[in-house]
Protein backbone atom coordinates (compact mmCIF):
# COMPACT_ATOMS: atom_id res chain seq x y z
CA UNK A 1 0.00 0.00 0.00
CA UNK A 2 1.27 3.79 -0.63
CA UNK A 3 2.41 5.31 1.82
CA UNK A 4 -0.13 8.15 2.65
CA UNK A 5 1.26 12.32 3.00
CA UNK A 6 0.70 14.30 5.65
CA UNK A 7 -1.38 17.28 4.97
CA UNK A 8 0.51 20.57 5.46
CA UNK A 9 -0.59 22.91 8.32
CA UNK A 10 -1.50 26.23 7.06
CA UNK A 11 -3.43 29.70 8.11
CA UNK A 12 -6.86 30.22 7.04
CA UNK A 13 -8.02 33.81 5.38
CA UNK A 14 -9.09 35.29 8.74
CA UNK A 15 -5.76 33.88 10.26
CA UNK A 16 -3.58 35.40 7.16
CA UNK A 17 -5.39 38.61 7.47
CA UNK A 18 -5.26 39.40 11.29
CA UNK A 19 -1.78 38.28 10.59
CA UNK A 20 -0.58 41.18 8.23
CA UNK A 21 -3.18 43.68 10.31
CA UNK A 22 -0.84 43.10 13.13
CA UNK A 23 1.59 45.48 11.55
CA UNK A 24 -0.59 48.48 10.76
CA UNK A 25 1.56 50.70 12.62
CA UNK A 26 3.79 53.10 10.93
CA UNK A 27 6.90 52.36 12.97
CA UNK A 28 10.31 51.58 11.55
CA UNK A 29 9.98 47.42 12.17
CA UNK A 30 5.86 48.11 11.49
CA UNK A 31 6.25 48.77 7.64
CA UNK A 32 9.13 46.02 7.43
CA UNK A 33 7.65 43.28 9.01
CA UNK A 34 4.44 44.15 7.01
CA UNK A 35 6.55 44.41 4.07
CA UNK A 36 7.99 40.58 5.22
CA UNK A 37 4.60 39.34 5.88
CA UNK A 38 3.28 40.51 2.48
CA UNK A 39 5.93 38.82 0.14
CA UNK A 40 6.23 35.67 1.63
CA UNK A 41 2.03 34.93 1.37
CA UNK A 42 2.68 36.49 -2.57
CA UNK A 43 4.89 34.83 -3.30
CA UNK A 44 5.01 31.68 -1.30
CA UNK A 45 9.11 32.16 -0.31
CA UNK A 46 10.63 30.10 1.87
CA UNK A 47 11.86 31.57 5.15
CA UNK A 48 15.87 31.26 3.78
CA UNK A 49 14.83 32.19 0.48
CA UNK A 50 13.11 35.70 1.88
CA UNK A 51 15.93 35.91 3.88
CA UNK A 52 18.57 36.09 0.54
CA UNK A 53 16.71 38.48 -1.20
CA UNK A 54 18.30 40.94 -2.04
CA UNK A 55 17.29 44.75 -3.18
CA UNK A 56 18.23 43.56 -6.88
CA UNK A 57 15.97 40.96 -6.63
CA UNK A 58 12.83 43.04 -6.74
CA UNK A 59 11.39 44.76 -9.64
CA UNK A 60 8.26 46.50 -8.58
CA UNK A 61 7.29 48.20 -11.37
CA UNK A 62 7.07 44.63 -13.65
CA UNK A 63 5.70 43.45 -10.11
CA UNK A 64 7.89 40.40 -9.64
CA UNK A 65 10.66 39.08 -7.24
CA UNK A 66 13.88 36.94 -8.31
CA UNK A 67 14.24 34.16 -6.10
CA UNK A 68 17.44 31.77 -5.49
CA UNK A 69 15.80 28.53 -4.59
CA UNK A 70 16.94 24.93 -3.62
CA UNK A 71 20.12 24.12 -5.70
CA UNK A 72 20.81 27.42 -6.56
CA UNK A 73 17.68 27.58 -9.04
CA UNK A 74 16.42 31.52 -9.63
CA UNK A 75 12.98 31.50 -10.85
CA UNK A 76 10.34 34.71 -11.12
CA UNK A 77 7.70 35.27 -9.03
CA UNK A 78 4.94 37.74 -9.45
CA UNK A 79 4.10 39.99 -6.30
CA UNK A 80 0.52 41.36 -5.84
CA UNK A 81 -0.42 44.80 -5.58
CA UNK A 82 -0.53 44.86 -1.72
CA UNK A 83 3.16 43.10 -1.66
CA UNK A 84 4.16 46.02 -4.16
CA UNK A 85 2.61 48.60 -1.99
CA UNK A 86 4.14 47.43 1.43
CA UNK A 87 7.91 46.98 0.00
CA UNK A 88 7.68 50.06 -1.66
CA UNK A 89 6.85 52.13 1.18
CA UNK A 90 9.31 50.07 3.48
CA UNK A 91 12.39 50.97 1.24
CA UNK A 92 11.10 54.71 1.09
CA UNK A 93 10.56 55.17 4.67
CA UNK A 94 12.19 52.52 6.94
CA UNK A 95 14.68 50.57 5.01
CA UNK A 96 17.14 53.90 5.25
CA UNK A 97 16.44 54.36 8.64
CA UNK A 98 17.43 51.02 9.77
CA UNK A 99 20.50 50.87 7.06
CA UNK A 100 21.87 53.30 9.07
CA UNK A 101 22.56 51.90 11.97
CA UNK A 102 25.64 50.36 10.60
CA UNK A 103 28.97 51.83 9.37
CA UNK A 104 28.99 49.21 6.32
CA UNK A 105 26.53 49.16 3.21
CA UNK A 106 24.12 45.84 3.00
CA UNK A 107 22.09 45.43 0.17
CA UNK A 108 20.31 42.77 1.94
CA UNK A 109 16.33 43.94 1.32
CA UNK A 110 15.11 43.03 4.65
CA UNK A 111 17.15 44.75 7.22
CA UNK A 112 17.63 43.83 11.20
CA UNK A 113 17.92 46.88 13.69
CA UNK A 114 21.82 46.42 13.26
CA UNK A 115 21.47 47.41 9.92
CA UNK A 116 22.45 44.32 8.53
CA UNK A 117 20.44 41.24 6.56
CA UNK A 118 17.95 39.69 8.33
CA UNK A 119 18.36 35.80 8.57
CA UNK A 120 16.30 33.23 8.60
CA UNK A 121 15.64 33.15 12.24
CA UNK A 122 15.11 36.43 12.97
CA UNK A 123 12.75 36.11 10.74
CA UNK A 124 11.28 33.47 12.47
CA UNK A 125 10.90 35.43 15.57
CA UNK A 126 9.30 37.91 13.97
CA UNK A 127 6.38 36.53 12.18
CA UNK A 128 5.69 34.22 15.62
CA UNK A 129 5.69 37.34 17.48
CA UNK A 130 2.87 38.81 14.60
CA UNK A 131 0.72 35.60 15.46
CA UNK A 132 0.64 36.53 19.44
CA UNK A 133 -0.27 39.75 18.84
CA UNK A 134 -2.96 38.95 15.94
CA UNK A 135 -4.17 36.34 18.75
CA UNK A 136 -3.47 33.41 16.59
CA UNK A 137 -2.96 30.58 19.86
CA UNK A 138 -1.97 27.99 18.07
CA UNK A 139 2.23 27.29 16.72
CA UNK A 140 3.08 29.47 13.96
CA UNK A 141 5.84 28.16 12.10
CA UNK A 142 6.89 30.38 8.97
CA UNK A 143 6.35 27.34 6.26
CA UNK A 144 2.75 27.73 6.91
CA UNK A 145 2.76 31.01 4.97
CA UNK A 146 4.31 29.20 2.20
CA UNK A 147 1.39 26.40 1.92
CA UNK A 148 -1.23 28.78 2.45
CA UNK A 149 -0.15 30.42 -0.52
CA UNK A 150 -0.75 27.40 -1.95
CA UNK A 151 -3.55 26.12 -0.77
CA UNK A 152 -5.47 29.47 -1.55
CA UNK A 153 -4.01 29.72 -4.92
CA UNK A 154 -5.50 26.62 -5.99
CA UNK A 155 -8.84 27.18 -4.54
CA UNK A 156 -8.69 30.54 -6.37
CA UNK A 157 -8.72 28.36 -9.58
CA UNK A 158 -5.17 28.41 -10.18
CA UNK A 159 -3.59 25.57 -12.12
CA UNK A 160 -1.39 23.37 -10.70
CA UNK A 161 1.71 23.47 -13.15
CA UNK A 162 1.81 27.42 -12.36
CA UNK A 163 1.41 26.50 -8.62
CA UNK A 164 4.51 24.31 -9.21
CA UNK A 165 6.31 26.72 -10.80
CA UNK A 166 5.86 29.71 -8.30
CA UNK A 167 6.77 27.32 -5.76
CA UNK A 168 9.99 26.41 -7.41
CA UNK A 169 9.13 22.34 -6.97
CA UNK A 170 11.06 20.32 -9.50
CA UNK A 171 8.20 17.72 -9.32
CA UNK A 172 4.96 18.17 -9.67
CA UNK A 173 3.92 15.19 -7.25
CA UNK A 174 5.79 17.75 -4.63
CA UNK A 175 2.98 20.40 -5.72
CA UNK A 176 0.06 17.81 -5.57
CA UNK A 177 0.02 17.29 -1.76
CA UNK A 178 -1.87 21.18 -1.66
CA UNK A 179 -5.04 19.37 -3.86
CA UNK A 180 -5.57 17.00 -0.99
CA UNK A 181 -5.75 19.89 1.30
CA UNK A 182 -8.13 21.61 -1.03
CA UNK A 183 -10.32 18.32 -1.58
CA UNK A 184 -10.27 17.92 2.87
CA UNK A 185 -11.19 21.76 3.01
CA UNK A 186 -14.22 20.71 0.49
CA UNK A 187 -15.39 17.72 2.52
CA UNK A 188 -15.48 19.62 5.72
CA UNK A 189 -17.72 22.16 4.65
CA UNK A 190 -19.97 19.02 2.87
CA UNK A 191 -19.95 17.28 5.76
CA UNK A 192 -20.75 20.66 8.33
CA UNK A 193 -23.06 22.35 5.84
CA UNK A 194 -25.10 19.46 4.03
CA UNK A 195 -28.15 18.22 5.72
CA UNK A 196 -26.99 14.92 5.53
CA UNK A 197 -23.62 15.51 6.04
CA UNK A 198 -21.80 13.18 8.55
CA UNK A 199 -21.57 15.94 10.89
CA UNK A 200 -24.74 17.43 10.31
CA UNK A 201 -26.52 17.67 14.27
CA UNK A 202 -29.73 15.91 13.69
Amino acid sequence: PGISKKLPDLLNHNEVEALLNSTHGLEVYDLRDRAILETMYASGLRISEAAALQMNDLHLTEGFVSVMGKGSKRRLVPLGEAACAACERYIRESRMVLASHSSQLDDSLFLSRNGEGMSRQAIWQMIKKRALQAGIARSIRPHMLRHSFATHLLEGGADLRSVQMMLGHSDLATTEIYTHVDQSMLRRQIENAHPRGARKKR
